[in-house]
């Protein structure tokens, strides 16, 4: 079981390159953990797009837009 766990730490210490964060144009992790991440990031975006905004979001933006549009046209505040 130990061997398992090596293996998977030797595999991400490879993804690693051996640079530090600040050092040059070398990036810390590897291009294959890079890909990855992008892709769990691009499937997170798509599925917070998909919910779409909350009706009562709706509604308090509309709220807001009518505060502003009262104050705008009775010489409100700026």
């Amino acid at each position: 079981m130990s061997d398992d766990h090596s293996e998977g730490a030797a595999a991400a210490a490879d993804g690693m390159s051996s640079s530090p964060l600040g050092g040059g144009n070398q990036t810390a992790l590897g291009s294959e953990i890079q890909a990855k991440i992008g892709q769990h990031l691009r499937a997170m975006y798509d599925d917070v797009v998909r919910q779409g905004v909350p009706d009562r979001f709706m509604d308090l933006l509309s709220k807001l837009d009518k505060a502003d549009n009262t104050s705008g046209e009775g010489g409100g505040r700026k």
